[in-house]
């Protein structure tokens, strides 16, 4: 057996392979170790970005949720404001229209009280005329003196 090549040839090979199939098997084990740490970096890497990409979507989710609920508050407030500023306008015209009616009401009076304190003046100018004009063409002139000395009698006791 040791004389036949084959049999060398199969030591050979079995010293072949195991000096460099050892070596190239831990290489190749060291190659596939690196490319498996790599791809495990890559996956921490992976959930690490997409943990914080949920959180950032939580943050501006929230944000997004408060600034609904402000703007709804916002719209609130204005609600409540253009409803009292409208309470104090209607207010304020029926003040307005209130005091518009009495100055109306007053203007009315006094023009009233005009007119008829002018037709009272026209009406005694009126009396005075025709009087004047009866008394000329009736009484003679001693009767005249006679009534104007009677009425400057009367005016003492009118007066007072």
């Amino acid at each position: 057996m040791f004389e036949s090549p084959e049999f060398w040839v199969g030591v050979a090979f079995v010293i072949f392979v195991a000096l460099v199939y050892r070596p190239i098997s831990a290489k190749l084990a060291a190659a596939l170790d690196d490319r498996a740490a790599k791809i495990k970096a890559e996956l921490d890497e992976a959930v690490r970005l997409r943990e914080e990409a949920q959180a950032l979507l939580a943050r501006y989710q929230r944000q997004q949720n408060d600034a609904v609920k402000e703007a709804e508050e916002i719209i609130a407030q204005a609600r409540e404001t253009s409803e009292a500023f409208a309470a104090q306008a209607a207010k304020s015209l029926e003040e307005l229209l209130k005091r518009r009616e009495i100055q109306v009401t007053d203007r009315i009076a006094r023009a009233e009280q005009e007119a008829v304190a002018e037709v009272r003046a026209r009406a005694v100018d009126l009396a005075i005329g025709a009087t004047r004009r009866l008394l000329v063409g009736t009484l003679d002139d001693k009767a005249r003196a006679a009534s104007v000395d009677a009425a400057i009698g009367d005016l003492a006791t009118k007066l007072h």
